[in-house]
């Protein structure tokens, strides 16, 4: 009896090794595949992997890549949705390339949305900030864009894209002084309009008041030279 508990412990063992040398052994694979930019090769082997393995983080990081790659934004979204509650200390990648995904299905509020939620689990980021100062620009929030923009140089002073986002920051500081002097500029044509009407219904009430002056004098010109020539007449 005790003979077999043990070989039954033992094949159990035994097969739990073998799908555990399986899965690294398709993870190996289709991660040197994905590093050789072979997505379409690669993405057999991840997919086995994440089957055979399902906590290996790394693996549905590089098949959701793959998807991506592949054009399959939907099987990346999944994947990435999939994984993100056990991420663990992926769980900041994972939820910025979940912003990735849903950014190139066009879905920008919610692209913003994980970004944001990466950037809540590692402040530090930086390219969480830079994707959520584009998803700003396009909903025209250039206050939170310009934010964005300025802590990711904080974060990354030497970055190769430095030029590129501080010409970006000029841009929109630039806007902000337009759309400033274009409110003035409004304010000032408003106040002008303004002025215009009350002159010209000034000039108005002027020219009424004339006319009525007018008919004034003329009505006391005429009571004066005015007589009666008939007799009133008493039954």
């Amino acid at each position: 009896m005790k003979s077999a508990a043990a070989y039954f412990f033992l094949t159990i063992f035994f097969v739990s090794n073998l799908t555990a040398i399986e899965a690294q052994n398709s993870f190996v694979r289709g991660e040197e595949l994905f590093m050789q930019n072979r997505p379409q090769e690669a993405l057999g082997y991840l997919q086995a992997a994440a089957t055979e393995d399902p906590a290996n983080v790394q693996t549905f990081l590089y098949l959701g890549i793959a998807y991506l790659q592949l054009n399959r934004v939907d099987d990346a979204i999944e994947t990435y949705t999939t994984i993100l509650p056990r991420g663990g200390l992926e769980s900041a990648r994972i939820a910025f390339n979940l912003g990735n995904a849903h950014f190139v299905r066009g879905d920008v509020q919610t692209a913003r949305r994980y970004f944001s939620r990466a950037i809540d689990i590692n402040p530090a980021f930086a390219s969480a900030y830079i994707n959520r100062a584009n998803t700003f620009i396009r909903t025209g929030d250039l206050s939170d864009a310009l934010s964005d923009y300025q802590t990711y140089l904080s974060l990354v002073p030497t970055s190769p894209q430095r030029e590129q986002i501080t010409r970006m920051i000029r841009f929109i500081q630039e806007e902000f002084a337009a759309e400033e002097q274009r409110r003035f500029m409004e304010a000032e044509a408003a106040r002008a309009e303004a002025e215009r009407r009350r002159l010209l219904l000034q000039e108005v009430s002027d020219s009424i008041q004339s006319a009525v002056e007018g008919t004034r004098g003329l009505s006391v010109g005429v009571e004066g030279v005015q007589g009666f020539d008939s007799e009133f007449e008493l039954e």
